[in-house]
Parts: C-alpha cells; structure tokens; sequence
C-alpha cells in the first residue's frame, strides 16, 4: 500500500538529502560543478561541498528556498524555487557549460524560478513531482513562474506542459566534455495567475 505523501518545508539538517536530491534532479551537473571544490581543496568529495552549500543560510538554492516531500518518514523528493532579482542581470556563469543556462534565466528576471525538481526513482508515477510544482506555484503567489529542463527529458516536459508551462526559449547546452549528450535547455514560463 503506497504511503501517505506530504510536502514540508526544508530545514537547515537536510541539506545531505538536498544535495543529493538536487544532485539527481540536474542529472548529475550539480556534483560535477561541485567537484571544483575538491579540486580546489575545500571539500573532499563534490558531495561535501554541495551540503556545504545547501546549508548556506544565503544561497538563493539552499534549504531555506526547498520543499521536501516525504512517504511516511522518508524524503522522496525536492523542489527549490526563488525570486529572480534584477541583479541576477549581472551574474556570470563559473563554467561555459552553464552559460547557456544563464543566459535563458536572465529571461526570466522578476519571476519566480523553480531552480530544482527531483523526485528518487522508486518514489516516480505517484504524482509526487506535481504537488512539488504546485507547492513551488503557491509560493510564487502572483508572479510568473519559469523553470528549465533538458530538451530530451520528455517525462519533465509532459509535467510542465500539464501544470501550465510554455516553451518560451531554447538554447544548445554545452557538452562537459567530449562525450557528453547534446540537447538544448528550455525555458518555461506559466504566465502570473
């Protein structure tokens, strides 16, 4: 018998769950940025570095902007979502491999961003990535609502497709390396309710 699904606020002692949350929602690119922490000696493990930064009370993608959802007393999911301030005009991307994503988010200045949603794979089909979105889209009050997803994730696009979202734009992402998968990033906006 499934379990009784609920969503909670963060707290600052899940960011371990967090990182690793928001780690698979990116497809692993968050540990692989994170990694630079190792190789700059300030973390030993790019998992290290991403709890580090998930209990940053500051970090606009930390705990205090993410929504866990939990079966019974275990975390199945997570979503993060904020403000997208006008000085985010000005930010720079630590790696090429980001710049295309930057540069569709500074589309969407004085929205709402979901920056992560990520749902464990024995946790999928249980509707739990929708009520993470719905919660994201009741924190959003009145403003728009934008997120991005990879082109090729069809199961992410169909649930944002369902909630609202339109295609707004796209760009080629950048391979990490010389093996990795081409796609494009899509910007998705729903329009302030």
């Amino acid at each position: 018998m499934p379990g009784v699904i609920t969503i909670r606020r963060a707290e600052r002692r899940d960011a371990a769950e967090l990182a690793i949350l928001v780690d698979l929602s990116s497809h692993g690119l968050a540990s692989w940025l994170w990694y630079g922490a190792v190789l700059g000696g300030t973390a030993q493990t790019a998992l290290e570095h991403g709890r580090n930064q998930m209990r940053d009370d500051d970090d606009r993608a930390g705990w205090k902007n993410a929504g866990l959802a939990q079966v019974d007393d275990e975390i199945a999911g997570v979503v993060v979502g904020h403000a997208v301030e006008p000085s985010f005009a000005d930010e720079e991307a630590p790696h090429p491999v980001f710049e295309p994503i930057l540069s569709l988010q500074q589309k969407a200045i004085g929205h709402w961003f979901i920056d992560s949603v990520g749902v464990y794979l024995h946790h999928r089909g249980r509707g739990i990535g929708r009520q993470l979105v719905d919660y994201e889209l009741a924190r959003a009050g009145t403003r728009p609502v934008s997120l991005i997803t990879e082109s090729d994730n069809a199961v992410a696009l169909g649930l944002y497709k369902s909630c609202g979202f339109e295609e707004i734009a796209r760009q080629a992402s950048v391979p990490i390396n010389d093996n990795g998968k081409k796609h494009d990033w899509v910007l998705l906006t729903r329009s302030a309710t």
